[in-house]
């Protein structure tokens, strides 16, 4: 099962659309998880549109139409693994621990906010990915997404993609 990740869209405020390279993913996977800031519920019509299956929840810039469409925490069981999509995680010294505590029956954490990419374990076996944003890369160098493939209760092939500046 072939997982593309994506967060931090703040489509149409800091992007127009979704790079035609991230549409490209959405046609090739199997699940799409978006972990939050869409702010307008037209990107998340035409990923319900496109994509396979998604897997969403709302963040901080998403206003009253999208949290009522939206979870704020989305949980879902993909090839025997648990998967938790959220957007806030706090503060980064810490995360691990503290979201292995929040989060004890979860196997992967997906998670956004910071736009900052992250790929990191818990003591507990936690896997926490943030793929990043593929539309507003702040102060990282590259826009950013994640795909990932599910197979037999185990994640594998975790790739973070970098995209051009202009794309």
């Amino acid at each position: 099962m072939r997982l593309l990740l994506i967060a931090d869209t703040h489509v149409p405020k800091r992007a127009r659309d979704l790079p035609a390279r991230v549409w490209d993913e959405v046609a090739s996977a199997d699940v799409v998880i978006h972990a939050g800031d869409w702010v307008e519920p037209q990107l998340l019509d035409t990923l319900e549109a496109r994509a396979k299956r998604l897997i969403a929840c709302w963040g901080n810039n998403d206003g009253a139409q999208l949290r009522c469409r939206l979870p704020e925490r989305a949980d879902a069981t993909l090839g025997g693994l648990r998967f938790t999509v959220t957007h806030e995680t706090g503060a980064a010294s810490g995360r691990e621990a503290r979201m292995a505590r929040m989060y004890p029956d979860t196997d992967v954490l997906v998670f956004g906010h910071s736009h900052i990419p992250w790929d990191t374990c818990a003591k507990t076996g936690l896997r926490l990915l943030n793929p990043g944003s593929p539309t507003d890369r702040r102060r990282q160098e590259f826009c950013t997404y994640m795909t990932a493939t599910v197979h037999d209760g185990e994640l594998s092939d975790v790739e973070l993609h970098r995209l051009e500046r202009h794309a």
